[in-house]
């Protein structure tokens, strides 16, 4: 279970790689947990000057683990809720390597990157409602800015899947590329990153996003209290059992 997470340091860099290909690097309670704990080594350790989020060139994440998220939902323990706070602090460039499925917060994790490079197989989407759930890591603020209130209700609510090109469009990504050379591009933007001056690279980060601090803490507060109240409705419920049945 403790290979489901993979990390390699290197010229000032931390790479993460989900490696839960089996599940289509559904993320577990544990794999929040690890995440959490990766992204706090690489906020304290002032030899990392850059962080990097990745699956491979077929696949980058789809969201919870369903049979997983039931039993956490039940049991009240939600690490992905940490593992939001812990994303929405980090105060380091963040960059992600996006391939194949990336669905919920697979896709709302990538709001919160400075850099994301995306393979021109990657296929996009939101459920939220379908699932009986809100959005969440601070999305319903996030992409309502980049989209527009109309686009975003389509995204979210409707959850209508978008592709690489859209993605780009609408501000999400960064560059596109062809899935082989997904992992190299998005090295070579990580050391790039790294190579730059430190305490430039970080008060232009801070200067970007103070604006948006506040509202942002403010949306995942809101959101999270909505999200937990929703995911214990019978109506939630109902829906998620059927994927089992």
């Amino acid at each position: 279970m403790n290979n489901l997470i993979l990390t390699t340091e290197q010229n000032n860099v931390l790479t993460i790689t989900l490696n839960r290909f089996d599940k289509k690097n559904a993320l577990t309670n544990d794999m929040y947990q690890q995440l959490c704990q990766h992204f706090a080594y690489a906020q304290n350790n002032e030899s990392i000057h850059c962080l990097v989020i990745q699956g491979d060139a077929n696949c980058f994440c789809a969201g919870n683990d369903l049979h997983d998220f039931i039993q956490c939902s039940a049991d009240g323990d939600l690490a992905a809720l940490e593992f939001v706070k812990v994303l929405s602090e980090f105060s380091k460039p963040l960059v992600a390597g996006v391939a194949g499925v990336a669905v919920g917060i697979g896709t709302t994790l990538l709001l919160h990157c400075d850099m994301v490079i995306a393979a021109d197989n990657s296929k996009f989407k939101l459920p939220f409602t379908q699932l009986g759930l809100c959005p969440e890591a601070g999305s319903s603020l996030l992409l309502t800015q980049k989209v527009g209130q109309n686009k975003a209700f389509e995204l979210m609510v409707l959850g209508q899947g978008f592709n690489a090109e859209q993605a780009l469009s609408y501000g999400i990504t960064n560059k596109t590329c062809q899935p082989d050379e997904l992992l190299s591009l998005t090295a070579e933007t990580a050391q790039s990153i790294a190579r730059l001056p430190v305490d430039a690279v970080m008060t232009s980060r801070r200067l970007i996003r103070q604006d948006n601090k506040s509202a942002l803490q403010q949306a995942i507060s809101k959101e999270s209290k909505e999200f937990l109240r929703l995911v214990n409705t019978d109506e939630c419920k109902n829906i998620l059992a059927k994927f089992f049945k």
